[in-house]
């Protein structure tokens, strides 16, 4: 028995996957809305397809199991992790889950609260992982407990986590990004200046011609910042897949 004293859910996690040695790790919310028979089968399915997580996608089984907000929250919330890391899953925010060691001890947990769930999912994704979803029916909270979710608040924390890993796992399509809007801008700001610099001979609006000079200085900075830092990221990721690979897999028994 191991107690957590700092709140949020990442320091449990993060407790949890350092304490505990095992082959098969089963993270599940103690709020009573999961489905406890579930498990059986998901460790089933790990174990047999030599899986590192399987996650359970939650059915649920009356219309009070869903706070208002929450489906449509994590349908945005999956949908743009899919358009970001690619191929993701369908419910990335579910608490169900069951890992192999391998994905466990390759896992630097980060997150503090609710958006642990995106790490995990982003790290499986990363490493290209083999994982899937298995349903389980999901119930409503007992009466008189209520969720520490908080729709707006927890939502932002999420995406902003999605953002996060999207600058440190894709350095350079996010730089890249940031670096051809400033272009695009200084290249905006400088042609009518350079239109009136060919037809007259004189620059006009000496402010603006410095700002776009600026701005372009700046983009080409963003665009060699994610060329060096997609480097770092190659390194850190090839980290991972190490100390992944070093880890035994799920034997069949």
């Amino acid at each position: 028995m191991r107690s957590e004293r700092r709140q949020g859910k990442g320091h449990v996690v993060r407790r949890m996957f350092a304490d505990v040695d095992a082959d098969v790790y089963v993270l599940v919310d103690g709020d009573a809305t999961y489905d406890a028979p579930s498990a059986p089968r998901m460790i089933e399915k790990l174990v047999s397809e030599r899986l590192d997580m399987v996650v359970g996608l939650r059915v649920d089984q009356e219309q009070a199991a869903w706070r208002p907000g929450h489906r449509v929250g994590n349908r945005m919330l999956t949908g743009f992790l899919s358009e970001v890391f690619g191929q993701a899953f369908t419910d990335i925010l579910s608490g169900y889950r069951v890992f192999s060691r391998r994905f466990v001890k390759s896992f630097p947990v980060l997150s503090d609260g609710f958006e642990i769930e995106t790490e995990l999912t982003v790290h499986a994704l990363e490493l290209s992982m083999p994982v899937t979803e298995i349903e389980t029916p999901y119930y409503a909270r007992p009466k008189g407990s209520f969720s520490k979710l908080n729709t707006w608040r927890d939502g932002f924390r999420i995406l902003g986590t999605i953002l996060k890993l999207y600058r440190s796992e894709k350095p350079l399509r996010f730089f890249s990004v940031i670096g051809i809007f400033l272009a695009l801008v200084s290249i905006g700001l400088a042609i009518p200046i350079l239109v009136t610099y060919l037809e007259q001979g004189i620059v006009p609006r000496l402010p603006t011609a410095v700002l776009s000079t600026g701005l372009m200085i700046v983009a080409v900075l963003s665009v060699s910042s994610g060329l060096v830092l997609d480097t770092v990221t190659r390194g850190r990721r090839e980290m991972k897949l190490l100390s992944y690979l070093a880890q035994p897999p799920v034997k069949n028994a």
